[in-house]
């Protein structure tokens, strides 16, 4: 993102809006601890490839955490912040704005990783589950990121294909007519 215009920011709005509604549409319990798995990485996946790393963090981490505070998991709001967050900045920043393969799925390997991590020393040290719930928990966040990473790349190009103009999004103008 070269610049917060008009149209980043609107970008921006958007795909927080579509997080929140990809992580509120389908919530499958997580017993151990009273989290749940969603679709919500498919979203910010998505605005990680398709619009860079900074529209990752934002949509991620606003999108997600809004949808626990709207869906009654207030107490994940801020941890979901950071763990959806990160997800989408480090995502974006490896494989984001690419039209590689290879370099989308090592951000999302990495933006993995970091949202796996995250809500493992969350919940873990600061939301005192303990370590043997937030380890229940692993699998299935392992889970909703494949699920994430196997809709929200070919949707990334199947996107391109239809609008080539997203591609551009976020760049400002290229040229000026005299």
């Amino acid at each position: 993102m070269n610049r917060l215009d008009a149209k980043t920011i609107a970008v921006m709005a958007v795909m927080i809006a579509v997080v929140t509604v990809f992580t509120l549409a389908v919530r499958v319990p997580i017993p151990a601890t009273q989290g749940y798995i969603n679709f919500s990485d498919v979203a910010i996946y998505f605005a990680s490839f398709a619009f860079g790393p900074w529209i990752g963090l934002i949509a991620g981490g606003v999108g997600a955490g809004l949808a626990d505070v709207l869906g009654g998991y207030a107490s994940f709001a801020i941890l979901t912040f950071f763990a959806h967050g990160l997800e989408g900045l480090v995502a974006g920043y490896l494989g984001g704005r690419t039209h590689s393969l290879r370099r989308m799925l090592l951000g999302w390997a990495a933006g993995a990783l970091v949202m796996v991590a995250i809500y493992f020393l969350g919940e873990t040290f600061v939301m005192g589950l303990g370590a043997a719930a937030a380890a229940a928990e692993a699998p299935f966040n392992i889970t909703q990121n494949v699920a994430g990473a196997l809709i929200g790349i070919p949707l990334v190009y199947a996107v391109r294909r239809a609008y080539p103009p997203i591609n551009q999004i976020g760049f400002g103008k290229t040229w000026e007519e005299a």
